[in-house]
């Protein structure tokens, strides 16, 4: 099995693959690999040069037996991240490294990472060999009737002492696999035809690992242990990062990571046919891939750009994926997405407005409402002088100018799962809601600290202003998020954002490339958006959970701190309302049907998620999952009456539901004018206005 670390935020599921790989001679004599797979000489000497660039990184880290730990353990977890193929015994004599991989690398020597991974690659290849003889034995007489449970997350379990205990731990795997696909309603002989399949794809992908593998697992380990957005590619591979970053993509618009043996989704890109068809969700596992409608594939443990290979295709055919779906606590509880491949364009990501009106304590209030998918601009028309390039700031502009002449009472920023895009955009939008002062601060490795500043003396618009941000608003989003919280410019209403406050620059070497850290974003008032992201004054109820999205999710995050603020000047102090504006939000959403859907769905997926141990006997696990379904059942068709829909009986009828709705997302897309966020952020926004407007009278009064 082939294994590579979180290629975080590089991969979109439609990249063209290609390179050339460069092949040296052999290395100058050093310590003895064990093994048969050994490093070639432009590999040494692509060593020497990430360890000489790592110098600068951002954390500026020393190599030293402290760092030489952490590679070690980085890297152990990434090739055994459940410890089910290492013994302690393995471990144990791998703890001659634990104070000299930081003396190798500088050095450029590469035998505790060839030498680890071979190791591990012979102990794959015997327990997959094992795996497929007791399946091919049958599990006819197996029984589910004791006491016995299987770990959930093995990855902080003690390693197996030995191999007899790695074996009890393999036959609890294979049993709650098989129990888990029973109580799916699956056959045994299918049940054996899937798991066959899956691990003789996981044998035959790791008899294929080349000394290239090995290489790049390793450097990402070492990549990895400085912070999680820092990388290392291959040739092969930073030739699809250059695709990556073009304008026009074709696929299925998905930005994927390797995490743990399995192809992670990271964000969806708007607009693009993921995110379009619906079914597909952030913190997915994709285990399988398949072409129409031929038979899936197995893809855990193999390379991400194949994984990518399988899943680009021409416009208008179809994909299907095989997914563990977010928060699954058992990876045999999948269900399959079939997504036609199109072509994502970043214009279709245009932003857009709308205007809603409702009534507030007896008020009629028109909200004007501007979505914004992601901070766009063309950057080739722009570097050209074409005074018509695409920019997000010029779409607003015109839609502010045309909601202005519809009067509206007061506007929305909507910036849901807006994952980022062009410094430049975000700080140009900034100015259309200030006169004039800095709009984010950038502090690089070197500790030098430079302001960006709002160019254009000036409001566009000056009125009554709200941002909805939710877990998925990262990077530029919350640079826009924070400036107008630091401002008191508006109310930042809905769930805690990302986190991602670093700044990454692609370095080219002799043998690929170095995306490195070297710099961090910092709002006005000197706080960072690393890590902690932008805190709402008014949160929203939220079905994401943080434990698995959020950079604060993520190993070895450089961690949130603070500088000097900039010299800003806020418009106004909303901080004495919020108390208030929470009370009444409170009070609004507590018996909001819609609301209160979104709390119960969350409390009950993360009493399932909090299970540390699965029951064994199939009768115990019958009885949980029919109470799961019928708590689901019963949050579903509170809504469903609410709505004055029919309720659902089963869980079948459900599912078939959800499907229907995959196959015809547009169908089922939510006007604004009935996204309930939308509604709600509307009634807060006109709560603020009226305190403000009571403030001012009872000012002059005294």
């Amino acid at each position: 099995m082939s294994v590579f670390r979180k290629l975080f935020g590089v991969f979109l599921a439609a990249l063209l693959l290609g390179g050339a790989l460069k092949v040296g001679g052999d290395l100058k004599a050093g310590p003895e690999i064990q093994g048969a797979l050994k490093p070639q000489a432009v590999h040494r000497e692509a060593a020497e040069e990430i360890v000489d660039r790592l110098d600068l990184h951002y954390s500026r880290l020393s190599f030293d037996d402290a760092l030489s730990e952490r590679v070690l353990e980085q890297y152990l977890k990434d090739l055994d991240p459940n410890r089910l193929y290492f013994t302690r015994k393995d471990i144990d004599d791998f703890q001659i490294y634990r104070d000299q991989l930081d003396d190798q690398l500088e050095d450029g020597e590469l035998e505790a990472g060839y030498s680890i991974f071979n190791r591990f690659q012979t102990r794959l290849e015997e327990r997959l060999t094992e795996i497929l003889a007791d399946i091919k034995a049958g599990f006819d007489d197996w029984q589910f009737d004791g006491d016995e449970q299987v770990l959930v997350d093995r990855s902080e379990a003690p390693w197996a002492a030995d191999d007899e205990a790695l074996d009890a731990i393999w036959r609890r795997q294979l049993k709650n696999a098989v129990l888990s696909m029973r109580l799916n309603g699956t056959e045994d002989s299918a049940i054996r035809e899937r798991l066959t399949n899956r691990y003789e794809s996981q044998l035959n992908r790791v008899r294929q690992n080349t000394a290239e593998d090995v290489f790049q697992t390793y450097m990402n380990a070492l990549a990895q242990s400085f912070d999680p957005h820092t990388n290392y590619f291959t040739p092969h591979n930073s030739e699809n990062f250059d695709i990556s970053m073009s304008r026009s993509l074709e696929g299925i618009g998905a930005v994927l990571q390797y995490e743990d043996g399995y192809t992670k989704v990271v964000r969806l890109v708007p607009g693009g046919p993921a995110a379009k068809q619906g079914r597909l969700k952030p913190a997915d596992r994709i285990v399988a891939v398949g072409q129409d409608d031929d038979d899936l594939v197995n893809v855990i443990g193999m390379r991400l750009d194949e994984v990518v290979d399988m899943i680009r295709g021409p416009k208008g055919s179809d994909v299907q994926l095989e997914v563990i779906p977010a928060g699954s606590a058992s990876e045999h509880d999948t269900r399959t997405v079939t997504i036609t491949r199109n072509k994502v364009v970043l214009e279709e990501q245009a932003a857009k407005k709308e205007v809603i009106e409702f009534d507030h304590d007896g008020d009629k209030v028109k909200l004007g409402i501007i979505e914004i998918p992601a901070f766009y601009m063309d950057f080739n028309a722009f570097h050209r002088g074409d005074p018509n390039y695409t920019s997000t700031t010029r779409d607003v502009a015109e839609l502010l100018v045309e909601l202005r002449k519809e009067n509206v009472d007061g506007l929305v920023i909507d910036l849901r799962n807006n994952g980022g895009g062009s410094l430049l955009e975000v700080n140009k939008l900034v100015s259309l809601f200030i006169n004039r002062g800095p709009t984010v601060q950038v502090r690089e490795a070197g500790g030098r600290v430079s302001v960006e500043n709002d160019q254009y003396p000036g409001m566009l618009y000056a009125g009554p202003l709200a941002v909805l941000v939710n877990r998925y608003s990262a990077s530029a989003s919350e640079i826009f998020a924070g400036a107008m919280q630091d401002y008191g410019r508006a109310l930042i209403v809905g769930d805690q954002t990302y986190g991602k406050g670093t700044v990454q620059t692609l370095l080219d070497l002799n043998h690929g490339k170095l995306k490195m850290t070297n710099a961090k974003f910092y709002r006005v008032s000197g706080s960072s958006n690393q890590n902690l992201g932008i805190v709402p004054d008014v949160n929203m109820p939220s079905l994401i959970d943080k434990d698995e999205v959020g950079e604060s999710s993520l190993p070895n995050a450089l961690p949130w701190d603070e500088i000097q603020p900039a010299d800003y000047e806020r418009y106004q102090d909303l901080m004495p309302l919020l108390p208030t504006l929470r009370e009444r939000h409170d009070q609004r959403i507590q018996n909001n049907p819609e609301f209160v859907y979104v709390e119960q769905l969350r409390d009950l997926v993360a009493d399932a998620n909090r299970r540390h141990e699965l029951s064994l006997n199939a009768d115990q696990r019958k009885a949980w999952q029919d109470q799961y379904d019928q708590k689901r059942l019963a949050i579903e068709n509170a809504l469903r009456k609410y709505r004055g829909e029919e309720p659902i009986d089963k869980m079948e009828d459900l599912r078939k539901l959800e499907e229907q709705r995959a196959l015809d997302p547009e169908a089922s897309e939510e006007p604004m004018n009935e996204d309930p966020y939308l509604r709600e952020t509307g009634h807060i926004l006109a709560d603020m206005v009226g305190l403000l407007r009571d403030q001012r009278v009872a000012s002059q009064d005294s």
